[in-house]
């Protein structure tokens, strides 16, 4: 008979308590968003209502309208809705369950290098989201509509339905802000040692070229829309390296300050 190895026994409950420990924050994740898409349930039409302001004040006044061509659709575009804002509200909660659950396993210098990056992803995704509905969607709204008229004398008229519609400010905004999250992946990239500042210096131009690819591969298919993402987001990449730049002289004078503390000469005790 095999003698048992106690290496897997011991290591055993360990393990176990990390996954109970996972299990009980996933399981408030999960609670907080069923009790938040409650409540975004409820008031959907207002949510809904307010997504569709840009849509709105983009036709000309009083002749806008959104259609359904399925009797179910409307209350799916409401749940669809209800979710989606619900997801949104709750990414804080989520992302505050993630850092006490591996916060913990961190030590003192780590943390204080990876919850700045914490607090500025919700910053920068709702101002990705904001750009997106105040400024992007009115003006790709407006260029869209501009192609109503008359063609061989029959009425060429914008009529889109609520589920497309959805799906359109859905795909703005979540492009949008998580195209902004840029600056926080390539610090930590930078912050962990895996990619250097020299290193994206070096590669701008292909950085450049796969910032235009993805904006016209993550964006409605309209140049307007296309440049409007890959343009902040180049600036975003810029700022990324200047932030880069001051923390590399940063360190650069820590590593000089402790390398003159230890030639010092220390006093004999």
């Amino acid at each position: 008979m095999l003698p048992k190895i106690r290496e897997i026994d011991q290591s055993e409950a360990p393990l176990l308590d990390h996954l109970m420990e996972l299990r009980a924050r996933l399981i408030r994740c999960i609670l907080a968003l069923g009790i938040v898409f409650s409540v975004c349930l409820y008031f959907a039409q207002n949510i809904l209502s307010f997504l569709v302001r840009p849509l709105a004040e983009a036709f000309p006044k009083g002749q806008g309208r959104l259609i359904y061509t399925k009797l179910y659709e409307a209350f799916f575009v409401e749940m669809k809705v209800a979710l989606f804002a619900a997801v949104l509200i709750c990414f804080p909660i989520i992302a505050n369950q993630l850092w006490a659950f591996v916060a913990p396993g961190l030590y003192a210098k780590e943390k204080r290098a990876f919850l700045p990056f914490l607090i500025a992803t919700p910053v920068l995704f709702t101002s990705g989201a904001a750009l997106a509905y105040y400024v992007v969607m009115p003006t790709a709204f407006h260029w869209f509509l501009g192609f109503q008229g008359t063609r061989g004398g029959l009425k060429l008229e914008a009529m889109p339905t609520t589920g497309d519609y959805l799906a359109l400010v859905m795909q703005f905004i979540l492009a949008f802000g998580v195209s902004f999250l840029m600056p926080v992946l390539l610090m930590l990239l930078n912050k962990a040692g895996i990619v250097t500042r020299a290193q994206f210096a070096g590669a701008r131009r292909y950085v450049i070229v796969g910032i235009v690819a993805l904006a016209a591969l993550i964006t409605p298919p309209d140049i307007v829309s296309q440049c409007m993402l890959a343009v902040p987001m180049l600036f975003l990449f810029e700022g990324s390296m200047l932030l880069m730049w001051f923390g590399e002289r940063r360190a650069a004078k820590e590593r000089a300050a402790e390398d003159v503390s230890a030639a010092e000469p220390h006093p004999a005790e």
